[in-house]
Parts: C-alpha cells; sequence; structure tokens
C-alpha cells in the first residue's frame, strides 16, 4: 500500500552529502518527494511509495551513508497523496 512519510534525521546530517544520497537511494526504490536542509542542522524529507520502500531508504540512510551519522529518525505517516513525479532536493 502506497503511504506518504514525513520524516526529520538528526546527527552528522548536513555538509556530508545527506541530501544527495537520499534522492539516490529514493530514486533506486521509487520513492517520490522531497529532501532539504532546514536551519538547525536537521534535514527533512517528505516520501511517498510503497511503505517498505520509504522503511529500506531510511534504513539505507542510517546504516549505509559512508559520512553521516544519523543519531534520530522521527517520522510521520499518513494516506499518500500522490503529489510528486521525481524525488528531488528542495533549499
Amino acid at each position: 500500500m502506497k503511504v506518504r512519510a514525513e520524516a526529520r534525521f538528526r546527527g552528522l546530517v548536513q555538509g556530508v552529502y545527506f541530501r544527495a544520497y537520499t534522492v539516490d537511494f529514493a530514486k533506486r526504490r521509487g520513492v517520490t518527494g522531497w529532501v532539504r536542509n532546514l536551519s538547525d542542522g536537521s534535514v527533512s524529507a517528505v516520501f511517498e511509495g510503497e511503505r517498505e520502500d520509504i522503511e529500506e531508504v531510511v534504513r539505507q540512510l542510517r546504516e549505509e551513508h559512508p559520512a553521516a551519522r544519523v543519531d534520530s529518525v522521527d517520522i510521520e505517516w499518513s494516506e499518500f497523496l500522490g503529489q510528486f513525479n521525481d524525488f528531488a532536493i528542495r533549499r
């Protein structure tokens, strides 16, 4: 079932190509949405797609990113809206 997830990543997630990796991991899994840096040093993302694909993207970001250190991830799950055609970096 397709869902939407709004996520907030905290830790060493800026200045380490975290957004670029997020785009790459999401596109490989067919997940759409966006990712952006926040002024407090965290990263915010919105994902839309199959729940298991989104969960895998989050797992990859936590465990497979070579330079980032994700200390915590807060995720709010909601109904799929179908708002996106791609996954992109927002500024």
